[in-house]
């Protein structure tokens, strides 16, 4: 199966204002997003390459940043897949994508100098998969401090990506794979006349394209760097955020992560076009993106008053806030998660305990993030608009800036 070839944007239509001819349907993107071409939304500029990123483990405190921004500064970073970079898939990208009828040229220049690059010294055998692009020091943050990473764009860089299941892994583990070795499913992209984007694939090995489902591109992992001179592995995800595949992540929502180390150190990778809730085969359809994120600090006191004491990685979008639950066992995920919830209601709305676990039980959600990053994920959705004639017990202390945003354009 070819990805969808690309043409250039069509011209402008000559018909007159009372033409009766349709409109023209917006122009497809202009893939492949190589590295230094195409759109840069920010003043900073990351590409991904063998100096600026981390295969298969996570910044520490002993590493050095690539880049130091303020607080508060926007920054373009290239991702790069680790699916079709991968040992097990002969860590030659344009072999492995050529065999999906993917031209050379439709693969990233980057990706193919991190598969041949041995600057990483990654051990396929001890390491996880996952790229990373960063560190980014953001400068003044503390321990004690919240780094807000706020996605405001995510932009697919190839029309294509890749499920996998793996290792024994997934939640059925023992069953899936059915034949020995990897299986890495190819998906492509298209575009809607509406101009948005779908992933297709067959129904079987070999088919035609025929199952359509909508591409909401996210960070698997976004994260800050570990206390400590040891690099955490790239699967697990914990206080530091790193790999906690929470899909609904999407452009224009923020994850809050407890800053661990001076300066933060902030990365960002493990890029997907689209991910079900529990990630059930091992991979979401995996895919690079050119993201742009805005890194906001938040000091102590502010950050209590916003949330209380951070344990872990906290989320927000428009809507909700996303406490989230990491532990190897699933129930004990969830009981974090809801623990975290009870806590969250307390320090900004003053709910007592009893009631806020009581709100939940009638009105949040809980849904698993994901199963199979051997740290089970749990997050909960809790509606701000539940809470909007309750005084924030903070104040104007305690308004996020995803809050502040809604009300200018309320």
């Amino acid at each position: 199966m070819h990805p969808a070839p690309v043409p250039p944007p069509a011209a402008a239509s000559a018909a007159g204002p009372d033409s009766h001819a349709a409109p023209a349907a917006p122009p497809r993107p202009a893939w492949p997003l190589q590295p230094g071409e195409g759109p840069v939304a920010a003043g900073h500029y990351l590409p991904a390459t063998p100096e600026t990123t981390l295969w298969g483990r996570l910044p520490c405190a002993a590493d050095a940043a690539v880049l130091t921004v303020e607080p508060g500064t926007r920054v373009t970073i290239d991702t790069v897949s680790h699916e079709g970079v991968l040992d097990d898939q002969g860590r030659d990208p344009v072999r492995f994508f050529a065999a999906h009828g993917v031209a050379a040229d439709d693969v990233l220049r980057d990706a193919v100098a991190i598969a041949a690059s041995d600057a990483h010294g990654r051990d396929p055998l001890v390491d996880g998969p996952h790229l990373v692009t960063g560190p980014v020091a953001v400068r003044g943050a503390q321990p004690g401090d919240v780094l807000s990473v706020t996605l405001v764009e995510a932009l697919p860089r190839v029309p294509y990506g890749v499920v996998s299941n793996r290792h024994g892994r997934g939640a059925l583990a023992g069953e899936y794979p059915l034949q020995e070795g990897p299986v890495s499913v190819f998906a492509a992209v298209d575009v809607e006349p509406d101009g948005s984007l779908v992933g297709t694939l067959p129904v079987v090995p070999g088919g035609e394209h025929v199952v359509r489902f909508p591409l909401r591109p996210f960070l698997g992992i976004m994260g800050v760097a570990a206390a400590g001179a040891e690099r955490p592995h790239s699967v697990p995800p914990g206080a530091f955020g790193g790999n906690v595949d929470i899909a609904l992540l999407t452009a224009g929502t923020t994850l809050h992560l407890p800053v661990q180390v001076p300066d933060a150190l902030v990365y960002v990778g493990d890029p997907h076009f689209a991910q079900g809730d529990g990630e059930v085969a091992l991979t979401a359809m995996e895919a690079s993106l050119r993201v742009t994120v805005q890194l906001d600090l938040v000091r102590r006191d502010d950050a209590l008053a916003m949330f209380g004491e951070l344990a872990g990685p906290l989320g927000e979008t428009v809507d909700d806030l996303v406490p989230t639950g990491l532990d190897a066992d699933l129930d004990e995920a969830v009981r974090a998660c809801v623990r975290a919830a009870i806590a969250l209601l307390r320090a900004r709305w003053g709910m007592d305990e009893s009631l806020a676990y009581a709100y939940l039980s009638a009105a949040t959600d809980f849904d698993i993030s994901q199963v199979v990053d051997l740290v089970k994920g749990v997050h909960a959705r809790v509606r701000k608009a539940d809470f909007a004639g309750v005084p924030l017990v903070g104040g104007d202390r305690a308004v996020t800036r995803l809050d502040r945003e809604e009300a200018a354009r309320a």
